[in-house]
């Protein structure tokens, strides 16, 4: 490992289908509640759609955290991405001014981006003509809207960009944010990741090459089932999610509260197929011990996995395998859970949550369950922490997404007091 910095998360803020704030959506994790229900945005009956549930933000009011002027400028997902980092930035109790402005940089992920601004500025050209399209649509749907109005409303000026993966995005964000701080480019990162696509396209999409789940429409909280024998597809959910990462030394001489470190970043690609995983989890195998070597840790010293767990037939099966090739035998020992069955999935979202739920593990000894694990899978036989949150000492994590394309990233995050060799 030698002298390379240690990077330390120092501030967490969500909004998403449980809760506005990271206390309480972590409370609510740990309670064992679903924020999946019958969409409520638009008339999945009266569209023809098949899916007829998500997990949607509920009274999300942008102006809590920004001026309405602000708010009318952002697509959806980056109004979440904004108050997310706005709350992140308060636990940190980060002050910006002109002492560091200029070294605090903003890697921010989203799988869509402005999708929302998209298939409405189209629907007012068609309707009401060309001179009627807002001129703010492109600023509003670029994927990189998110980390230039977080520079913008917090004054920051380092580097900053979006990183787009699909699911695997915010892991990738989150890696891409630690390097910076090692490699010198920043001493304070805003990652995340936000994502808002539930809208009847990209609904009938889904739906139509078989990955939602539509078996529980009249049971939204039973539907999102990872591990589960009877799982039929993931939930679509909406979320944003914003971590402030700081180089160790600069945020103990600030005297910053520690969540966790982030001690290695692991990706790969499959090259097997564009929305399938490898029956063998070979890329998710990689990607693992990647992000293990990366933190000069042993399989044997991670205490609790962070699944992907997307509640889809292929990829629950692919994790399970591809977790027995890296850990062996201490896969039957290591508890792993997957928050989507309780937060639904949200691409380019979900990634930062699960990190934020890993931190919140460390710092509080209790692991979020998976819900609604009711009918044991025999190619999914390892534990997933059913139904009930644990209490047991978490002392390090891996943190697990894998997206279409092929694409798959790891983090693995740890306790701040874990001696380096």
């Amino acid at each position: 490992m030698g002298t390379r910095q240690r990077v330390a998360i120092t501030g967490m803020g969500t909004v998403n289908p449980l809760a506005h704030s990271m206390p309480e959506t972590w409370s609510r994790l740990i309670a064992g509640e679903s924020g999946i229900g019958r969409i409520t945005r638009f008339d999945t009956v009266g569209l023809g759609l098949t899916v007829h549930i998500a997990g949607e933000v509920k009274h999300f009011d942008p102006t809590d955290s920004m001026d309405a002027r602000a708010a009318r400028r952002m697509d959806r997902f980056c109004q979440l991405a904004v108050a997310a980092a706005i709350e992140a930035v308060r636990d940190a109790r980060l002050v910006i001014g002109e002492q560091n402005r200029d070294d605090i940089a903003v890697l921010f992920a989203t799988g869509a981006g402005g999708i929302t601004t998209i298939i409405d500025q189209e629907a007012i050209r068609l309707s009401k003509g060309a001179n009627r399209v807002s001129p703010l649509t492109v600023p509003a749907l670029m994927p990189n809207a998110a980390a230039g109005q977080i520079g913008l409303l917090l004054g920051v000026r380092s580097m900053g960009m979006a990183l787009a993966s699909a699911c695997a995005s915010s892991n990738d964000a989150i890696g891409m944010a630690m390097a910076a701080i090692q490699l010198g480019w920043a001493k304070t990162v805003i990652t995340g990741g936000s994502e808002v696509a539930l809208l009847p396209l990209a609904i009938a999409s889904f739906s139509n090459m078989g990955a939602l789940s539509t078996k529980y429409n009249d049971e939204p909280q039973r539907a999102s089932r990872p591990f589960d024998r009877e799982r039929d597809g993931f939930v679509l959910s909406e979320m944003g999610t914003a971590l402030v990462l700081e180089d160790l030394e600069e945020a103990q001489r600030r005297g910053a509260w520690i969540w966790a470190e982030v001690a290695g970043y692991g990706a790969s690609m499959d090259a097997h197929h564009l929305v399938a995983p490898p029956p063998d989890g070979n890329g998710a195998v990689r990607a693992m011990r990647a992000a293990l070597a990366n933190a000069g840790m042993d399989p044997s010293e991670i205490d609790y996995i962070s699944a992907h767990g997307t509640s889809t037939p292929l990829n629950d099966r692919a994790e399970t395998v591809a977790i027995k090739e890296v850990f062996g035998e201490h896969a039957a020992r290591v508890p792993i859970s997957s928050i989507k069955s309780m937060v639904g999935h949200s691409a380019g979202g979900c990634g930062a949550l699960e990190a934020a739920a890993c931190a919140y593990a460390i710092q509080e000894g209790v692991l979020p369950p998976t819900i609604n694990y009711e009918h044991p899978d025999p190619e999914c036989d390892l534990d997933y922490v059913p139904n009930t949150a644990r209490r047991t000492a978490i002392r390090s994590a891996l943190s697990n997404n894998f997206g279409f394309g092929g694409h798959n990233s790891c983090i693995v995050l740890r306790q701040i007091d874990w001696l380096i060799d």
